[in-house]
């Protein structure tokens, strides 16, 4: 039997086999998606850039040729450089590393949290579901950006403080994702079964109750990585987030704003990153989303 005859058999001989085969299902039916493919690779290639920018033939790309600053892109700089003779490709390719660890350390910090406050509040219900609702409204009532800004005002400038202030202003979606999902379950038969054998209220949540939210929120974080990328890039700007001379984007674009209409590379090449790495994730999560659809048939 070949390997896809072996996934798509509708006779599974173990548990193994039918959760391969049902990875590798919704695969065929993902790779139909022309425009998820193309946000495919588009994260891959960011992925795959900003793992191996240490090893590839670059420049540096904080070290400074004042003789070749605004050089247009040509051989010896394939994207032009900076005000400060800067290699552009160099620090796109090194600000794809920055980007990808902040994109990363968020949604490694909202998705639990996440997770945990809208899950609680579900399950137990009550004044505490009406307290904590209450906070995630708070927090969804003011732009993510403007709310992002407040926070690294009050704490300091820098990469570490974007991240916490991109974190705290993330969470709420995801935890009203999961108090939905934990409200449709928890008073499911197996969750009655599980109480009445004596199970807690935290081993319920952790092993009946956050499977099932994991779909929706693996869809809600692709598509969310477009926007931790937009704020990332805004905090950036305005000098809150990583501090010179570090490659990241928003920064870039900062700083090339004043030669754009002569040195047009200088801040035009990292806005098209931006562009094409949130387009990238907003396509690769529409693709997830039908493709992890309970509804479809």
């Amino acid at each position: 039997m070949s390997a896809p005859d072996w996934l798509l058999t509708e006779a599974p001989a173990s548990r193994r086999q039918a959760s391969l085969g049902r990875w590798y299902r919704n695969w065929l039916v993902f790779r139909r998606n022309p425009l998820a493919m193309i946000g495919l690779a588009i994260v891959a290639l960011l992925i795959v850039t900003a793992v191996l920018a240490p090893v590839l033939p670059l420049q540096s790309p904080t070290a400074q040729a004042l003789s070749q600053r605004l050089a247009p892109p040509g051989a010896q700089h394939w994207l032009g450089t900076d005000e400060l003779g800067r290699d552009i490709l160099a620090r796109i390719i090194f600000g794809a590393r920055i980007t990808l660890g902040i994109v990363l350390m968020v949604v490694a910090i909202v998705v639990p949290l996440g997770l945990l406050i809208g899950t609680i509040s579900g399950y137990i219900g009550g004044a505490l579901d009406v307290v904590l609702m209450r906070i995630t409204d708070i927090f969804l009532a003011f732009p993510r950006l403007i709310l992002a800004l407040a926070f690294v005002a009050a704490i300091k400038p820098g990469l570490e403080s974007a991240i916490i202030a991109i974190a705290l202003t993330s969470w709420p979606p995801y935890a009203r994702i999961a108090r939905a999902e934990t409200l449709t379950v928890r008073n499911a038969d197996y969750v009655k079964v599980a109480k009445l054998q004596g199970a807690s209220w935290l081993r319920i949540i952790w092993h009946y109750i956050v499977p099932l939210c994991s779909t929706s929120v693996v869809v809600r974080m692709t598509l969310d990585m477009a926007g931790i990328i937009l704020t990332a890039a805004g905090l950036g700007f305005l000098g809150l987030g990583a501090q010179p001379p570090t490659p990241e984007w928003g920064a870039m674009i900062s700083t090339g704003r004043d030669f754009l209409l002569d040195q047009w590379w200088v801040a035009t090449i990292p806005g098209i990153a931006i562009f094409a790495v949130s387009l990238g994730f907003n396509l690769l999560g529409d693709g997830l989303r039908d493709v992890l659809d309970p509804k479809r048939t």
